[in-house]
């Protein structure tokens, strides 16, 4: 059998799934520019191709807390009901065309009412525009579905409001939970309340963990909060050594607890050294269930496609362990099960089969 090859177009053409992705980080930078001048935004510049660079640039700075302060400029084009919409809405349509057939969007609705919304319709029209893209994208032939998570943010106090708000939309498009924002300093355990609702309420959730804190913050989502999955979660090689599992990393990896990792952003957070060395290929080959995601496609410079192509070209992956965290992310999605398995029996598998 020859092995097929990976050139940009067929791994394009591949069909992906996302998990771990923030819809203010992966806004069109044209988009920016033009909302921007008509909420009145001042910007590091008005060139799309320059902001971009800049994002990119900006973020590239190896620390956390400067990577999130990117979204200043992002945030301030999503406080209005239309400013919601059109990038909603875009998201979806650059997922359909990277070739993305299942998405979660996540974003924290607290960060979008500074323009009068309340919570409520910041959630109305984020859905109705992820609602008009996927109509777009099925009727264009590349059809994808996107499910929201919706973020409480670590570093305040309304994860609780933010938790009910996920509740309250479970049935029109809103998968999931999740807490996010600076790691160190800010233990999701201060948030248990939110998390304590979650489960009586039967809403499943993924917490940011293991990105900036290390494995008292992946022990503190799984063990203390109930975490069905970790964002991030790189440092628990930390409980890895010369192959053998630590309990830790033994429990996230036997309980099939996926990690949401995203090799360029953690590339810019300092999380990792290399797209050659980055854990998620060793966690890949000791059977953990990892996922490849994008994060912030505007802030890392990013695709699916481009992930990929990355390790691929420095870390020698196959056409074979793409599907394998394909797989991967579709059995760990926030959707029912057999919702999961007709995506992976009619969807992923024969787009797979189909460059052996």
């Amino acid at each position: 059998m020859t092995t097929p090859r990976l050139d940009t177009e067929t791994l394009r053409r591949l069909p992906k799934a996302v998990l771990h992705d923030h819809l203010d980080g992966g806004l069109r930078p044209s988009t920016v520019v033009e909302l921007a001048d008509t909420v009145g935004h001042t910007l590091p510049t008005t060139d799309p191709d320059e902001l971009a660079a800049w994002y990119v640039e900006a973020a590239d700075s190896g620390d956390l807390v400067r990577y999130i302060a990117t979204f200043e400029h992002t945030l301030a084009v999503m406080q209005t009901r239309e400013g919601l919409l059109r990038t909603a809405e875009e998201y979806v349509l650059d997922l359909a065309a990277d070739g993305v057939v299942y998405g979660e969007v996540r974003y924290a609705p607290e960060l979008m009412t500074k323009g009068g919304l309340t919570l409520p319709e910041v959630v109305e029209a984020v859905q109705e525009g992820i609602a008009a893209g996927m109509a777009k994208a099925a009727a264009a032939g590349t059809p994808v579905r996107v499910g929201t998570l919706l973020c409480g943010m670590r570093m305040f106090d309304r994860t609780r409001e933010t938790a009910d708000l996920v509740v309250a939309f479970r049935d029109a498009g809103v998968v999931g939970f999740d807490i996010a924002g600076a790691e160190d300093g800010f233990p999701a355990a201060d948030h248990l309340d939110a998390f304590e609702h979650l489960r009586r309420e039967s809403v499943p959730f993924t917490i940011h963990a293991g990105e900036a804190h290390g494995l008292p913050s992946i022990h503190q989502a799984v063990q203390l909060c109930g975490a069905q999955r970790i964002g991030h979660g790189v440092r628990i090689t930390e409980d890895i050594v010369d192959g053998k599992l630590g309990r830790l990393a033994g429990w996230v990896r036997d309980r099939r607890i996926a990690l949401e990792m995203c090799p360029t952003s953690n590339l810019q957070t300092g999380a990792a050294g290399s797209i050659a060395t980055h854990p998620i290929t060793a966690l890949k080959d000791l059977g953990f269930r990892v996922t490849l995601n994008t994060d912030n496609r505007l802030v890392s410079g990013t695709t699916m496609t481009r992930e990929m192509s990355l390790l691929v070209e420095q870390a020698g992956w196959t056409v074979e362990d793409l599907r394998t965290v394909t797989v991967n992310a579709v059995k760990s999605a926030f959707l029912p099960f057999d919702e999961r398995n007709a995506l992976l029996r009619d969807v992923v598998l024969p787009g797979y089969d189909s460059v052996r």
